[in-house]
């Protein structure tokens, strides 16, 4: 058998292989060489997914890097590193609309939950501006802003604005460390109370702020570090639990 037809016969029970069982026992290496297959045209990849997992460390890493890096470091083409990196931003668009066209985040559960969703797949800083109907049904999820692996500036002014184009009776503030570290920062309690003094004159409440940390959430609301707002400005049912 020449070396073409032994990789169609190869790919080919892979194939099988996932149409029997899909992809739950596959290990990382299989997965990635079996992604390969559908944009590395009549080539072993399984040499390409170990390179891989070895460059970049994990799975996660692999898929979690940006296309340049995995051209640059991972030798890969244009058209393979663009397939890879898109598929965290797959699985985060299939979450998103799992929730629906307008869940209603009446609880630090639910909006800490929502908020692990907009994060998926990101390796670097992002902050969100969740804005909310009177029914705390959801508006729109805005991205403010994108930082880098471990910062992100921002600027309460882009905060109001989102919220105001948006029409929102309330926001939930949401942000990722992407270092893992759970608990929110002293910079972050300070951007939390100026961003609800700068809305709090256009009567537009700050319900949340959710520090997410992989699949873990820190809610503000929850360990009452809104408390003084809350105290002054009653929030409905929405954070009783």
């Amino acid at each position: 058998m020449d070396e073409a037809n032994h990789h169609r016969g190869h790919r080919q029970r892979v194939k099988d292989r996932y149409l029997r069982e899909g992809l739950d026992h596959f290990k990382d290496h299989e997965l990635l060489e079996f992604l390969l297959f559908y944009c590395v045209p009549q080539k072993d990849t399984k040499g390409m997914a170990y390179k891989l997992l070895d460059t970049f460390g994990s799975l996660h890493g692999v898929l979690e890097a940006p296309p340049e890096i995995l051209m640059e470091k991972g030798g890969l083409t244009q058209n393979m590193a663009i397939f890879l990196s898109a598929l965290p931003a797959m699985g985060r668009r299939y979450m998103e609309s799992r929730w629906g066209d307008r869940p209603r985040l009446d609880s630090y559960h639910k909006a800490g939950q929502f908020a692990v969703t907009l994060m998926m797949g990101r390796p670097y800083e992002v902050f969100y501006v969740v804005c909310l109907d009177a029914q705390n049904r959801l508006i729109h999820a805005d991205l403010i802003h994108k930082g880098t692996v471990d910062q992100s500036p921002v600027y309460p002014r882009t905060v109001v604005e989102a919220a105001l184009s948006h029409h929102a009776v309330s926001v939930i503030l949401a942000h990722n460390h992407p270092g893992g570290t759970l608990n929110p920062s002293v910079a972050d309690v300070h951007v939390t109370d100026v961003i609800r003094r700068a809305l709090k004159p256009i009567s537009i409440n700050v319900l949340d702020h959710i520090v997410v940390a992989g699949d873990q959430f820190f809610s503000f609301a929850k360990e009452h570090l809104l408390e003084d707002n809350i105290v002054s400005e009653p929030v409905p049912e929405y954070y009783k639990g």
